[in-house]
C-alpha cells in the first residue's frame, strides 16, 4: 500500500528511519526473522506498514517494519504480522523437507512448538473421568462427563487440551500440512473461528496414555501457528483403532469428504492392508510369525470388503515403493499435484510406473511363498521396481534437474529467450505424463522382447515379480541414457509446436513411430529403434 508519510521523507529522513526500525527489531526482518545488514542489503529493503491502511493501520512509523525486499513481494498476506507467521510456516515445512524427505505434519508444528511432551495421567470413575496437568506445572484436577456416541458406541469426553500432551497419529492420518492452511491461519486471525474441534483417542491399558489426535489437524496448526497453547479435543476412550483407520480412509476416498491426496490414500491404505493381516491371524488363532496364507485367502476371508480389500494389497505395494528410504526418485515428485518445483506428479507415477509395471491381482500364493530363498514375487516386484525407479532417477534427474528453477513457465520462459540448462529441460519435458507414458512402454518391450530372445516363457501381468539378469538391467540403463541423448528434448524451436500444451499419448506415440507429428512435422530423424538405443553409443 502507498505511504504518504513515506513518500514525504528526504533521503537523509528515509535513512533515519531505517536505522531506527532495524534496531528495534534488532536487526531482524520482520516477516522472515533473518539478519538484515543496512549496507550489504541497502538496496534490497522495504518499509511498509505492519496492518494495511486498508484495515485501519495508521501510516506513521508506529505501524512500520523493515524487511527484505525479496520477503515483502513474496509474502502470503498483506498483514504482516500474518505473513511473518507464514514466513515461519514454511521454514517449518522446508526443514522438515530437508531431514525427511517428507511433507510437514501436526507432529512436525507440535514439535517446533513444545508440544508432545507427556501422557495424561487419569482416572474413570463410571460415567466421568478425573485428569491433570501437572507436567506443566499444572496441578489442578479436572473432571470431564464421559459421553457415548450414538452410532459408534465409542466413548468420549471433551477437554482443553495442552500441547504438551496432544500427540499426532500419522498412521491413521497421514496427511502432510497443504498451503490452504495459509487460509485458515488468516481467518482465525481476524476471528473468524472454524467450528470443527480436533479428535483425539487414548488407550486405558494403564494409568497414563498419550492424547492422538487424528482428525482437524489443519485447524490444530493455523490456532498453534497463531500461538494458542491449549486446543479443544474430542477425546476418545478405547476406541476401536480400526474402525477410525477406516473411516478416515473412506472419508478421503469413496466419501470424498477431505481431499486427500493419491499418495495420502495409498499409504492408508498400506496402514489397512497390514492391520487386516494382523486380524486375520488373529481370528485365525495364527502365530504371530505365520504368513502361509495368500492375498486371495485375505480377499476371501474379508468377503464383505473384498474389492477394498484388493485396493489395500496394490495400495501396499505402491505405497512401500514410493516411501521406500533408498527411492532416489521420491525427491523429484510432487505428492500433492500442484506444486511448481518437482517434475513428476504422484498421479502421473500411478498412471504409467505402477499401472504398467505392479501386477493389478490378488496373488494365490503364501505371502511368504519362496521367501526364504530371497524370490518371493511381490518382494521382487517391490525391489526391482525400486531398483529401476533409481535408474530413471540417475540418468534423468540426479545433478541435472535443478528445483530452484522449478517447472513453473518453462516452456513460455524458453520461447521468451531465457536461458535453461538443456539437462533440466530435459527431464522436465521427459517428465510430461503423455511421453513419459510412451517412453515407458519402451522399457516393458524391451524387458519382454529379452525374455523372448532367451527363450523363456514369462507371464507378461507379473513381469516384475521375475528376478531380472543383469544384462537385462544393463540394456534397460542404456536405453534411458540413449533415449534421454535424443536432440528432441534440447530442441527450443519445438517449444511453442509440440511442447506448447499437453498432448495425448496417442499423440506422442506417433513422433515416436514415425519421427513426425499428427500433422507431418518432422521432429526426429527417425522412428525410434529399440535395438540401437540399448547399445552402447
Amino acid at each position: 500500500m502507498v505511504s504518504l508519510y513515506l513518500g514525504r521523507l528526504s533521503g537523509s529522513e528515509r535513512d533515519e528511519l531505517l536505522n531506527k526500525l532495524a534496531e528495534s527489531q534488532e536487526y531482524k526482518c520482520f516477516i522472515c526473522h533473518d539478519e538484515i545488514d543496512l549496507k550489504l542489503h541497502k538496496d534490497d529493503l522495504d518499509i511498509d506498514h505492519i496492518i494495511p491502511s486498508k484495515n485501519g493501520g495508521k501510516d506513521d512509523p508506529s505501524n512500520f517494519a523493515l524487511t527484505h525486499s525479496s520477503c515483502n513481494r513474496s509474502k502470503q498476506a498483506s498483514d504482516l504480522r500474518v505473513a511473518r507467521i507464514l514466513a515461519h510456516f514454511q521454514k517449518i515445512q522446508q526443514k522438515t523437507l530437508d531431514e525427511t524427505h517428507t511433507q510437514a505434519n501436526l507432529s512436525h508444528i507440535l514439535e517446533c512448538y513444545g508440544g508432545s511432551k507427556f501422557p495424561l495421567n487419569y482416572s474413570i470413575e463410571k460415567d466421568s473421568i478425573k485428569y491433570s496437568f501437572s507436567g506443566i506445572g499444572d496441578n489442578q484436577i479436572l473432571k470431564s462427563p464421559i459421553y457415548t456416541d450414538p452410532v459408534s458406541n465409542f466413548r468420549y469426553f471433551f477437554a482443553f487440551v495442552p500441547l504438551e500432551y496432544i500427540f499426532h497419529d500419522d498412521r491413521i492420518n497421514p496427511r502432510s500440512i497443504g498451503k490452504n492452511v495459509s487460509k485458515l491461519v488468516q481467518e482465525f486471525f481476524v476471528g473468524r473461528p472454524q467450528l470443527h474441534i480436533s479428535l483425539g483417542y487414548i488407550l486405558t491399558t494403564g494409568d497414563s496414555s498419550q492424547i492422538n489426535v487424528f482428525d482437524g489437524q489443519h485447524k490444530a496448526v493455523a490456532q498453534i501457528l497463531l500461538n494458542t497453547r491449549q486446543l479443544p479435543v474430542r477425546i476418545f476412550i478405547d476406541p476401536d483403532l480400526d474402525v477410525l483407520l477406516t473411516a478416515n480412509t473412506n472419508a478421503g476416498t469413496s466419501l470424498r469428504q477431505v481431499a486427500f491426496d493419491k499418495s495420502v490414500q495409498r499409504h492408508l491404505g498400506n496402514a489397512l492392508y497390514y492391520d487386516r493381516i494382523q486380524r486375520y491371524k488373529k481370528e485365525r488363532g495364527l502365530a504371530a510369525e505365520d504368513f502361509s496364507f495368500s492375498e486371495e485367502d485375505l480377499v476371501k476371508y474379508f468377503k464383505g470388503e473384498s474389492r477394498e480389500m484388493k485396493r489395500y494389497i496394490i495400495d501396499a505395494v505402491r505405497d512401500s515403493i514410493t516411501h521406500h528410504p533408498e527411492n532416489k526418485l521420491r525427491d523429484y515428485i510432487d505428492f500433492g499435484g500442484r506444486g511448481k518445483e518437482k517434475p513428476i506428479s504422484y498421479s502421473t507415477l500411478e498412471k504409467t510406473v505402477y499401472s504398467f509395471f505392479i501386477l493389478q491381482d490378488v496373488l494365490h500364493t503364501p505371502l511368504d511363498f519362496r521367501f526364504e530363498q530371497d524370490d518371493n514375487p511381490r518382494e521382487n516386484e517391490k525391489e526391482q521396481l525400486l531398483r529401476l525407479m533409481n535408474i530413471i532417477a540417475d540418468e534423468i534427474y540426479i545433478g541435472k534437474f535443478d528445483p530452484d528453477i522449478g517447472t513453473s513457465m518453462l516452456e513460455s520462459n524458453l520461447r521468451k529467450g531465457e536461458n535453461i540448462p538443456e539437462d533440466h529441460m530435459t527431464a522436465f519435458r521427459m517428465s510430461k505424463e503423455e511421453i513419459m507414458y510412451n517412453w515407458l512402454k519402451f522399457l516393458d518391450q524391451i524387458i519382454k522382447n529379452y525374455f523372448i530372445m532367451q527363450g523363456t516363457p514369462i507371464n507378461e501381468d507379473k513381469l516384475f515379480q521375475e528376478k531380472f539378469p543383469e544384462p537385462l538391467w544393463a540394456n534397460l540403463r542404456l536405453f534411458i541414457k540413449n533415449f534421454r541423448g535424443l536432440p528432441i528434448w534440447v530442441n527450443k524451436e519445438l517449444s511453442l509446436t509440440v511442447f506448447g500444451g499437453k498432448q495425448n499419448n496417442a499423440y506422442w506415440e506417433t513422433i515416436f513411430t514415425t519421427g513426425k507429428t499428427p500433422q507431418g512435422l518432422q521432429v526426429l530423424s527417425e522412428p525410434i529403434n529399440l535395438m540401437n538405443l540399448i547399445k552402447n553409443k
